[in-house]
């Protein structure tokens, strides 16, 4: 989002990150998008998700969608840092922000829903009608955005609308409303095909929807050390 969109909050007190967030090395954005809040307008309503899981991709490893090279519909990854990247996943649509250095994002792979002064009942609602089970029945809070093409379609968003643009805070920006993790689990990334860097730990999910994630990175089998390391909200990022 251009410095010059935080003129024109959509509320007071809304606090949109700028492209200086953006701008840096795409794990260390994955692991501070933890805890930050997606809202995207829609029929009047502020719908909102708190994310809680992110993947990091870079253009030198073969699981980036970028190292396949430039194309119209991949252009937004070799953007400017805070460019939205939106491609079809499974048959929906999936959500990711460019970060420094040409060819690299991070993927916002799942999140909950946030209610707030801002963006309530109602809000919640729309998402659920947005986004209803199989059977058309009104999906559990949890389960709404959990994994990337449940997110978008719960929010609303759109390959076609948002693909290489930017965030705009009247209508779709990330909020950080002051949460922070208190710890991190990173790990491998999911869906990443054999022999194309899947062994990267480049995925990270707040410990505290672990259970609400597109995969749990904590369920019974997985090994610390082995599938997975904790990491402190306050331990740099190298």
């Amino acid at each position: 989002m251009p410095q010059d969109s935080l003129s024109s909050l959509p509320w007071p007190g809304a606090r949109p990150l700028d492209d200086a967030f953006f701008d840096r090395d795409a794990q260390g954005v994955a692991r501070e998008l933890l805890g930050k809040v997606l809202r995207h307008r829609v029929a009047g309503l502020w719908l909102a998700a708190r994310i809680i899981e992110t993947e990091a991709y870079y253009l030198e490893e073969k699981g980036s969608h970028s190292s396949l090279g430039e194309t119209p519909s991949r252009r937004a990854m070799f953007m400017a840092a805070g460019h939205i990247y939106m491609y079809y996943a499974r048959g929906g649509d999936s959500l990711n922000i460019s970060v420094g250095g040409a060819g690299n994002a991070v993927l916002i792979k799942s999140a909950l829903p946030w209610l707030d002064a801002v963006s309530g009942a109602d809000s919640l609602e729309r998402m659920q009608r947005n986004n209803p089970t199989p059977a058309g029945h009104a999906r559990a809070p949890e389960r709404l955005c959990a994994g990337q093409t449940l997110l978008c379609k719960a929010l609303g968003l759109k390959v076609p609308e948002w693909n290489a643009q930017r965030f705009d805070p009247q209508r779709f920006f990330v909020d950080d409303v002051g949460l922070r993790p208190a710890r991190i689990v990173q790990t491998t990334r999911l869906g990443i095909p054999r022999g194309r860097d899947e062994h990267l730990a480049y995925r990270f999910v707040d410990v505290e929807g672990a259970r609400h994630c597109t995969r749990n990175p904590l369920r019974r089998g997985q090994v610390e050390g082995r599938d997975y390391r904790w990491i402190d909200a306050q331990e740099p990022h190298p």
